[in-house]
């Protein structure tokens, strides 16, 4: 099956948690035999972040050796071709592409026709920003993939599309493992960004103030940390390393003893049930995590076993140091994490969940046939500028 996917980036994860799931969906595809075609934006903000932090283009160099296998081809937004479409089976758009190009792909989709079109969503702005998302035409759009079951609700109650499913997120397998025997190099990492303000009173609670209340050695890996960020961090005692290529986290994780993980607060707030893609790869490394409070409305975890759910900085201190001081209890609890992770989210079992998906759009409705229409796809003007997102 030919599969054409349209992302901000594949080959750079600078501020960009996207790429992490994408990169490994696109693996397992390739694994499975099918052709699977990559575009994204060639002045991507997170590539151009990225070049502009670490080097150049020798930042990249990790990406490729990491990757040897997952290409992308980058486009000029002002000429993009419906000849990239032709012979598709499968074309998935993510939703953080410009309101232009979403329109255009759906307007080709309706001039060539033959392929499932696909919107994909993995980000809470159908939450807090709807009126931006609310604007994408999905008109000629099969459904969308919505990495929740509340953002699914939001696309099919707001009529944004005609169809959407419950898709959530996953650990990619190939790279996110436990590495065991490598040296102990501190109690806690955590591996984040700051988030633009989302989560600077919980991080307070749930990561600097526990770690300077029990004197543990800690180090924090991310981006976009303004000064005073980087001033509480050293307050508190905690290493700050900056960026974190996505692919080296298991060896960092193998490096220490437990982990922690911070939801933002739209995620709490508005959006129980999505963990964001951060719990998934830790618990397939097989490190200890202890989550500030988020609703597991959707039963992918289990509580208690999985991770330990702390309410309150007492509570988190409390969880640290059992794991800290206990290693079996940390053992037991970071097993069944992986157990977890293993047995029902991978990004095999999600290409399973999409394979399904798309065989019951060719099985429940005839493929999208050529309209006549005024407004042809190449007619359609597409934005060039870049937008930059926190994840």
């Amino acid at each position: 099956m030919r599969i054409v996917m349209f992302c901000h980036s594949l080959i750079s994860d600078w501020n960009h948690g996207n790429a992490h799931f994408l990169r490994g969906v696109v693996s397992e595809l390739k694994a499975r035999g099918h052709d699977v075609r990559v575009y994204e934006p060639r002045d991507a903000w997170s590539v151009q972040n990225l070049k502009k932090e670490k080097g150049g283009e020798a930042a990249l160099e990790g990406y490729r050796v990491a990757y040897p296998g997952l290409e992308s081809t980058p486009y000029d937004p002002k000429h993009l071709g419906a000849h990239i479409l032709q012979g598709a089976d499968l074309v998935i758009v993510h939703e953080w592409n410009d309101h232009a190009l979403v329109k255009a792909v759906g307007l080709m989709r309706a001039a060539l026709g033959g392929f499932r079109l696909l919107f994909h969503d993995t980000h809470h702005r159908a939450a807090t920003d709807r009126e931006s998302m609310a604007a994408y035409d999905l008109t000629h759009y099969d459904g969308v993939l919505a990495f929740g079951g509340v953002i699914r609700d939001l696309y099919l109650k707001g009529g944004w599309a005609k169809r959407a499913w419950t898709w959530h997120e996953a650990a990619d397998a190939r790279v996110f493992h436990p590495i065991p025997g490598r040296p102990c190099e501190g109690d806690l990492v955590w591996i984040g960004n700051w988030g633009d303000e989302e989560r600077t009173a919980e991080l307070h609670t749930f990561l600097l103030e526990p770690v300077k209340a029990l004197g543990l050695k800690a180090r924090v890996y991310g981006v976009r940390y303004p000064d005073h960020a980087k001033e509480a961090l050293a307050a508190a005692g905690i290493e700050y390393a900056g960026w974190l290529p996505n692919h080296q986290a298991p060896e960092v994780f193998a490096r220490y003893r437990v982990t922690v993980h911070v939801p933002r607060r739209p995620y709490t707030q508005a959006l129980p049930g999505i963990p964001t893609i951060r719990v998934f790869e830790a618990l397939a490394c097989g490190i200890p995590l202890v989550c500030a409070p988020w609703d597991d409305a959707e039963g992918l975890f289990t509580p208690g076993e999985d991770f330990l759910v702390a309410r309150n900085g007492r509570e988190v201190r409390r969880h640290l140091l059992s794991l800290l001081k206990d290693e079996g209890r940390a053992r037991a609890l970071a097993a069944h994490g992986l157990q977890t992770i293993q047995a029902r989210h991978t990004c095999a079992h999600r290409v399973d969940e999409l394979l399904n998906i798309y065989e019951e759009l060719m099985t429940s409705s005839v493929p999208g046939k050529r309209i006549a229409s005024q407004e042809r796809a190449e007619d359609v003007p597409l934005a060039t500028g870049s937008r930059s997102v926190e994840f």
